[in-house]
């Protein structure tokens, strides 16, 4: 399989566990398959990527020091390693989006307010993240005062 195709495969189902994440009602059953098919998914693929990259013989023949930016760089200048960094990623953010979903529904965000949130971390994951630490601060201090 060439990594193109696991390239679109993972953007596919992280797109797929996205909209159901949006669009799906939060009841446990929906958020278990988000979580062990969409999270659990991207991991066991990202394991078998970095399993096949670094002991397999898929990439370099000389692998990359991590611990260095160039060994970084060199990583991410083959196509497996650029692959490899997104499905982190896809599966991180992910990962987030649906603490940010449970916990803007355990705060009282309605479903409209919450999507710029999930879009942003979609998008750009720690800025999603970012806005919602914020948002959400403000939501418990509001609620703290009204609780004493």
């Amino acid at each position: 399989m060439s990594w193109e195709t696991i390239f679109s495969l993972t953007n596919g189902w992280a797109l797929v566990s996205w909209l159901a994440l949006a669009a799906a009602p939060r009841n446990p059953k929906i958020l278990a398959l988000i979580l062990y098919l969409g999270v659990m998914l991207l991991c066991l693929a990202y394991a078998i990527m970095f399993g096949g990259l670094f002991f397999g013989g898929w990439g370099p023949s000389k692998t990359p020091d991590l611990t260095t930016l160039a060994g970084v760089m060199a990583l991410f200048d083959s196509k497996g390693g650029a692959v490899l960094g997104w499905t982190h990623y896809l599966a991180f953010d992910l990962f987030i989006g649906m603490w940010i979903a449970r916990d803007a529904d355990q705060k009282g965000f309605s479903r409209i307010v919450q999507l710029p949130f999930l879009f942003l971390t979609l998008m750009v994951g720690p800025i999603g993240l970012f806005a919602w630490l914020i948002v959400r601060d403000r939501r418990s201090r509001a609620q703290a005062a009204k609780a004493k």
